[in-house]
């Protein structure tokens, strides 16, 4: 089965379509204007908390507050959970990710427990467990991802540096890769926490990646045995991040120069 990943890149949105044997499976679009924040982390700044529904309202900078439970800033669970009263007060600084994008006159639903994605993985800085997709079901290969993950854990020294969840393109993937991929989260953790040492509040502190680059990171499979992109300037910011992420991949990546639209190309606008 082949499969091909076609990225067309304009100045008001980026669409990435995903092609078997010729016919179109998948279409993702994301426009310039609209990019959802799903995924950012910010610095903000609590301003009003609400013991009754043990929730409070945090300025992230955008038109309207963003939302955070309890649930989502204490480490127990279930009816273990403290007031929100003894977990925030106004005025507080707290590092927060988006989990949920504003929509009509909510704000944006956030957490504190965050999480960064890589090819293989989730790193949760601050949850020390290591979990693998449900969607692997093999317990052979099951446990040869948990050993790999300690083992590499284990040379890095990095014991008490939080979780990880192996996503399901782990399955089969080699040790090498996936120390690859916690080196990555690992370096770009360490960004984040410097950033947040010193950035204001309210601010961004990482922005999740662009459609092109989570394209590469999440639709590439061993199916995969092309990638075309009709920008030359995404193509570019395609190949440093392939270069530092998943070296494998850079073999298939393709410039298309063409004058013809390359999903007309395709047929995939049909």
């Amino acid at each position: 089965m082949s499969e091909e990943i076609l990225i067309n890149v304009t100045p008001m949105e980026t669409r990435v379509a995903l092609v078997e044997n010729g016919v179109l499976q998948e279409v993702h679009i994301e426009r310039t204007l609209r990019r959802g924040i799903v995924g950012n982390i910010y610095k903000g700044k609590v301003v009003r908390v609400l013991p009754g529904m043990q929730a409070a309202f945090v300025d992230i900078g955008l038109e309207r507050a963003a939302f955070i439970h309890a649930s989502e800033v204490s480490e127990r669970e279930g009816s273990a959970v403290e007031p929100i009263t003894a977990l925030l007060h106004e005025g507080q600084a707290l590092v927060v990710q988006v989990t949920k994008d504003p929509i009509g006159t909510k704000g944006a639903r956030l957490t504190t427990h965050l999480s960064i994605p890589s090819r293989f993985l989730v790193y949760m800085p601050r949850t020390p467990h290591v979990g693998i997709s449900l969607k692997i079901e093999e317990e052979a290969e099951r446990e040869r991802l948990k050993q790999i993950v300690a083992d590499c854990v284990a040379s890095e020294g990095i014991e008490e540096a939080g979780g990880f969840i192996l996503r399901t393109a782990a399955e089969a993937a080699r040790e090498a890769e996936i120390l690859a991929d916690i080196r990555y989260v690992r370096r770009l953790w360490l960004q984040i926490s410097q950033q947040t040492q010193i950035a204001a509040s309210p601010s961004v502190i990482y922005e999740d990646l662009s459609l092109a680059l989570r394209t590469l990171r999440d639709l590439v499979s061993p199916r995969t045995e092309k990638v075309r992109v009709d920008s030359r300037e995404t193509f570019q910011k395609i190949e440093l991040f392939v270069q530092e992420l998943m070296p494998a991949v850079s073999g298939f990546l393709q410039h298309y120069p063409g004058e013809r639209p390359i999903f007309d190309l395709y047929g995939i606008e049909d």
